[in-house]
Order: C-alpha cells, then sequence, then structure tokens
C-alpha cells in the first residue's frame, strides 16, 4: 500500500510538472510573437513619425491612413497575443496554487499523525515505559525516538510555513493578472474601435473629395478659414470673462504637482508666443499657444495629470468639423488646477467621474483643428475656466467647450 501510495505521488507530481512545463512553452511562445509583431509596430509607427504634420496632398493622406489601418491591425494582434500568454499564466498560477493547497493539506496530516504518535507515548508513565522494555538501551531508543519526532514536527512546521507564504504570493500574482487581463481585453475593445474610426475617416475622405486633388485643398483652405473666424469668436467671448485669480491659491510653479500625461515625452510646441504661434496669426490671434503639444500618433493612451473629478467631455466636430479642439476632456483637481487633453480619438470617461492620477481618460488622434496627430495638454486655474456655450456665426451653430479669462491659462510645464 505504502508502495502504491509512493507510486500514485510520483505519478501525479510528473503528471503536474508535464502541464506546468507545456504552459510555460505556450507562454514563451506568445512571448516570442509579441516581440515581433512590437518590431512590426515600431516600424510602422516610424513611418508614421516621419509624416507628423498635416498631409499637403490627398495621395498623402490616404497612404498615412493606410499605414495607420496596418499598425492598429498589428496593435489589435499584439494585444491578443498578450491576452493569451496572461490567460496561460493564470491557468498555471493555479494549477501551482492547487499544487500548493494540497501540499499543505498533505503537511497538515503529517504532522496530525506525528502528533497523535507522540501523545500515545507521551501518554504512558516513566515507570510503564521503563518496565515495558526488557533493557535499558530500548528506553532510551525510545526517547530518542520522541526527540526526532519533535525535530521532524518542526522541520514539517518551516516546511508549512514556507508553502503558506508561496501560496499567499501565487494569489497575489494571479489576482495581478486577473487585473491586468482585464485592462488588456478593455484595450483590446479601444483598439477595434480605433480601426472603425480610421476607415470611417477613409471613407468620408473619399466622398468628400470625390478622389480629386483640387477638391481637398479646397477642403483644407475651408478648414483653416472656419479655425481663423472661431478663434477669434472665441477671443471675443473670452475677452468678457473677467475673473480675479489668486496667485496663492494655486501651487507653487515648479512643484510637479502633475505627472506627465502620456508615457512617452515629446514636446512639439510650448505654452506663450512660440515661433509657431507667432508665425502663424490666422491660427493663433492671440499670439500665443494656450497649451503644450505633445508628439502621440493616434491611438496614444492619454493619462489624467493627477487625481480628480471630470468636470465635462465634448467633442467640437459634433457642431463644427475640424476646428478647435475635437474630442476633449476636462478635469478638476483638489489643489485649484484643472487639466484639457484635446484633439482625442477616443474619450474613456464622463463628466462627473472620479479618475486617479495616471488613468487612462482617452486616446489620442487628430480630432479637431490640428496639423497632424498629437496631445494638446491645457491648464488653467480652476475658478477661471469654464464650458462655454459660444454663438458660432462661422459654424451656424452653438460651440460648446472650455473657455477662460486671459488670466487663468498657465504654463502646464510650470506644474509638471
Amino acid at each position: 500500500m505504502l508502495l502504491l501510495a509512493i507510486g500514485y505521488w510520483l505519478l501525479a507530481n510528473c503528471v503536474f510538472a508535464s502541464n506546468i512545463d507545456e504552459l510555460k512553452a505556450k507562454i514563451e511562445e506568445r512571448n516570442s510573437q509579441i516581440a515581433e509583431i512590437q518590431k512590426e509596430i515600431d516600424r510602422y509607427q516610424e513611418e508614421l513619425n516621419k509624416n507628423t504634420k498635416e498631409a499637403a496632398t490627398l495621395k498623402e493622406q490616404i497612404r498615412i491612413l493606410e499605414v495607420r489601418k496596418k499598425k492598429f491591425i498589428s496593435d489589435i494582434t499584439l494585444t491578443q497575443k498578450q491576452v493569451e500568454s496572461a490567460e496561460f499564466d493564470i491557468e498555471r498560477l493555479g494549477m501551482e496554487i492547487q499544487y500548493k493547497e494540497e501540499s499543505i493539506a498533505d503537511k497538515f496530516g503529517t504532522i496530525g499523525e506525528i502528533i497523535r504518535g507522540m501523545n500515545d507515548m507521551e501518554s504512558t508513565s516513566l515507570v510503564e515505559l521503563i518496565l515495558s522494555h526488557n533493557d535499558f538501551s530500548d528506553f532510551f531508543s525510545d526517547i530518542e525516538k520522541m526527540e526526532s519526532l519533535q525535530k521532524e514536527i518542526q522541520i514539517n512546521l518551516d516546511e508549512l510555513k514556507l508553502l503558506k507564504n508561496k501560496l499567499e504570493s501565487g494569489k497575489t500574482e494571479k489576482e495581478s493578472q486577473k487585473n491586468n487581463l482585464q485592462k488588456l481585453q478593455s484595450k483590446l475593445v479601444d483598439q477595434k474601435q480605433l480601426v472603425e474610426i480610421n476607415k470611417s475617416k477613409t471613407n468620408t475622405l473619399l466622398t468628400e473629395t470625390k478622389n480629386k486633388e483640387s477638391v481637398y485643398k479646397k477642403l483644407l483652405a475651408d478648414q483653416l478659414a472656419k479655425q481663423r473666424a472661431l478663434e477669434e469668436e472665441i477671443r471675443d467671448f473670452e475677452a468678457q470673462i473677467r475673473i480675479a485669480i489668486d496667485p496663492k491659491s494655486l501651487p507653487p510653479a515648479g512643484s510637479g504637482v502633475l505627472k506627465w500625461p502620456l508615457d512617452s515625452v515629446t514636446i512639439t510646441q510650448y505654452f506663450g508666443n512660440t515661433p509657431f504661434a507667432t508665425q502663424n496669426p490666422q491660427v493663433y490671434p492671440n499670439g500665443g499657444h494656450n497649451g503644450v503639444d505633445f508628439r502621440a500618433g493616434v491611438g496614444t493612451p492619454i493619462k489624467s495629470s493627477l487625481e480628480g473629478i471630470v468636470r465635462a467631455v465634448g467633442d467640437t466636430d459634433i457642431n463644427c468639423k475640424g476646428v478647435s479642439y475635437g474630442k476633449w476632456v476636462l478635469i478638476d483637481h483638489a489643489n485649484n488646477l484643472s487639466t484639457l487633453y484635446a484633439h482625442l480619438s477616443i474619450i474613456k470617461v464622463s463628466a462627473g467621474q472620479r479618475v486617479d492620477t495616471g488613468q487612462i481618460v482617452g486616446y489620442s488622434g487628430d480630432t479637431g483643428y490640428c496639423t497632424g496627430p498629437h496631445l494638446h495638454f491645457g491648464v488653467f486655474a480652476s475658478k477661471g475656466v469654464e464650458i462655454g456655450q459660444i454663438k458660432s456665426k462661422i459654424c451656424g451653430t452653438m460651440m460648446r467647450l472650455p473657455v477662460a479669462s486671459y488670466n487663468s491659462y498657465l504654463n502646464p510645464l510650470s506644474y509638471l
């Protein structure tokens, strides 16, 4: 029976080890595939980075959209492989947890048997123990056996403690992987949406231009004229806002109270009277840029710079396509600052929602008026910014977007 039990235990361990090795091999295979797909994505992104400016010709714009499509499809494939790898890892951790739980149960059983044996020996009095042996050598042998059992209990207890720690660590890791899996699955949904957005933009562009270069040029010119006229309307609206801002109510400059809104930081335009702003008065009639622009290819995750409450979200393209902020998110923070994230392709939060520092609020894009995909990041004194309803003559409709008194616009780099 003992030999059968040992044989069963060895067989079970062999099967367990085989299953674990099989899962590890699958995980390694997926990770290898992920590395190859990532190289492909990097190549597409490198090509897109060479075309950060607005396409001057229809042919160029169509080519950019086609490259984006290929990149988005590769992004989806990559995330699918990451999902598979995470699922295999969760399965592996589940098997290891089950094995540790069974081992712990076995250890409890072993310790119980040892304690019962010791109890039987201790229930015999010293006189009875001496009389039960023919000589003292047998008596001392039993004493040594008792000491050996005590040592064995300690060894088993130490092993039990180690197993318990490994079990708790395994459960924590499994929970972490489950959270990671949920994020990947959510990311996959967003990436598929980006493919549809890109497809829709391509179809719309071909329909509006009738695939003619001259029509495309006219569309760009009309869009620029609309943007210029709308900026004039916004300037007139904001000039009427009079709000006193107490500098002491704001965090001190250089305090680093805000985190960068994206993982990889490349600034393409600074705050204020930048060369680009002053050289393009048709876009910036006030002569200054009211935020900081970061390079961010379409679909780059954009994160909240600080915990806070989403005051509002919106999309200026609904009322007047190709002007202003496009899809935007405004978040109020407890330190009297508000942050703006504009030109997004997808918005992931809603008004009134509480967000944490580093939480994804959307994905970058090229909605509204922009000469290429990027993130426009603005910082305001919360007291001086409001969600304005501007009656636009040029757009022939009401425009809903964040507006502020001139003294409420702050340099984001003062707080990053």
